[in-house]
């Protein structure tokens, strides 16, 4: 993703960053910025390591996409979304990561995996990148849970001709599933 109008080019220069709080995955910063007019202002700034998100395709006259049905506790409630998650292990590329967290979450090696995009999450709070991928070609491994919503997480196997009613009436709302199949739709011609 290219950082069209990047803050040098606009004159934006970042002063200082402090670090406030520090997560088991996000980091909460104050940054201080000097605008092109002079002036300087504050933001707080969470700081993520970055995620993956995999639209994971069956094969066959009716294809289908492997999702999860996950409990997310921000929302108190269960999720229906594609296999996703955290760029956590140091140094390992986002593909090897999306291979990983398939056989993690929905115990599925793919023979193909190619890259959709990335997404920036909510940039007007968070730096987090999530790298979007299609993955095809599975074959059957075993399941390696990782938390305790893993743990307790159910796959779900979608017609895709299924996937715009899911979205429509809401079981599919999260943005990076919204947005992965949008993108894999487009590569697959569906």
């Amino acid at each position: 993703m290219s950082d069209v109008g990047s803050a040098a080019s606009r004159g934006f220069a970042q002063i200082s960053e402090m670090e406030i709080w520090r997560g088991r995955v996000v980091r909460l910063v104050r940054t201080e910025w000097s605008a092109p007019d002079g002036t300087t202002m504050e933001r707080d700034v969470v700081r993520h390591p970055g995620a993956v998100a995999v639209v994971a395709i069956t094969g066959g006259a009716a294809p289908c996409v492997l999702l999860v049905r996950q409990f997310r506790a921000p929302l108190g409630r269960e999720v229906l979304e594609v296999p996703a998650g955290t760029l956590d292990v140091a140094g390992e590329p986002p593909a090897e990561a999306a291979r990983r967290e398939l056989m993690e979450e929905v115990g599925m090696l793919a023979g193909r995996i190619e890259a959709l995009g990335t997404m920036l999450n909510s940039p007007g709070f968070t730096d987090q990148r999530t790298h979007l991928f299609l993955a095809s070609d599975l074959t059957e491994c075993e399941m390696r849970p990782e938390g305790v919503e893993e743990r307790h997480m159910s796959v779900v196997e979608m017609p895709v001709s299924g996937i715009d009613a899911a979205i429509a009436s809401g079981e599919i709302a999260d943005a990076q599933s919204l947005l992965g199949l949008l993108m894999a739709r487009r590569v697959l011609g569906i």
